[in-house]
């Protein structure tokens, strides 16, 4: 399994667009601080041919210690999904 990291991302851009390094991590950071500004205000981030980063709102609920089978409260939360696009998946199966 690989992992991209923002070193491999600031290298892309260093690699294809000659930027220096600073540039290339200025840039990353600034996309993902976007993307994530947008989450936590509530937007939905839709990027075309990829996906789209969503927040959902979820109510609490009973749930069980798995160890233990204890009920205990899951309490209510905000959790960031993601649904790929449709090109995306195609993509990923190989079609």
């Amino acid at each position: 399994m690989a992992n991209i990291t923002r070193v491999d991302l600031a290298n892309v851009l260093r690699n294809r667009f000659g930027l220096t390094s600073a540039d290339s991590y200025k840039m990353i950071d600034i996309i993902f601080d976007e993307i994530g500004q947008s989450l936590i205000h509530g937007e939905n981030v839709k990027i075309a041919g990829f996906g789209t980063f969503k927040i959902l709102s979820k109510a609490a609920r009973i749930g069980r210690n798995p160890k233990t089978g204890v009920p205990a409260v899951i309490s209510a939360r905000r959790v960031a999904t993601f649904h790929p696009s449709t090109t995306f998946r195609k993509a990923v199966a190989g079609k």
